[in-house]
């Protein structure tokens, strides 16, 4: 066993296929419910269908191993609205991401409070927490604040009109 500070070689360095890396464990998580409460009315609404959503987090350090959540939920549709509507997981991860807050805030952190390169952010994602975020994506989160797409959809001022 390896004690604080000792150094210890990449077990991945030097591969270039993707099959020779080490295989994600696991992680099942549900919140698939048979009725939830519509967001809009309040009125209980029946399951629809359920979703399959993975989520990669940070790596399991005592394996050395990639770390992925697969998370069912359920989906919803409320018969007064007419709206379909998803279980809340924004506690795991944003929406639409593939990526948990967890590891959002760490390449954040590692950019923003280390001042690294969006390249070597994310080769110490990998080196040391076992979880791959391409350069490009670390630099996505870092411009927009941490958030997926939020700065884009801003609200139009109302112009002024004639009359």
């Amino acid at each position: 066993m390896s004690g604080p500070g000792e150094y210890r070689a990449d077990r991945t360095e030097g591969i270039t296929c993707v099959e020779d890396l080490p295989k994600a464990k696991s992680i099942d998580r549900s919140r698939n419910y048979l009725r939830r409460p519509c967001p809009q009315c309040s009125r209980s609404c029946y399951r629809n269908r359920t979703v399959e959503r993975t989520l990669h987090d940070l790596g399991d350090l005592v394996s050395e191993r990639p770390r992925d959540i697969h998370l069912s939920y359920s989906q919803h549709y409320c018969c007064q609205c007419l709206c379909y509507f998803n279980v809340d997981t924004s506690d795991l991860a944003p929406p639409k991401s593939h990526y948990t807050h967890r590891v959002i805030a760490l390449a954040v952190r590692l950019v923003v409070e280390d001042g690294l390169p969006y390249r070597a952010a994310s080769w110490h994602l990998w080196r040391d927490h076992r979880v791959f975020v391409p350069f490009a994506t670390i630099q996505n989160w870092v411009e927009g604040g941490g958030g997926k797409g939020s700065s884009a959809r801003q609200r139009r001022i109302p112009r002024r009109r004639a009359g």
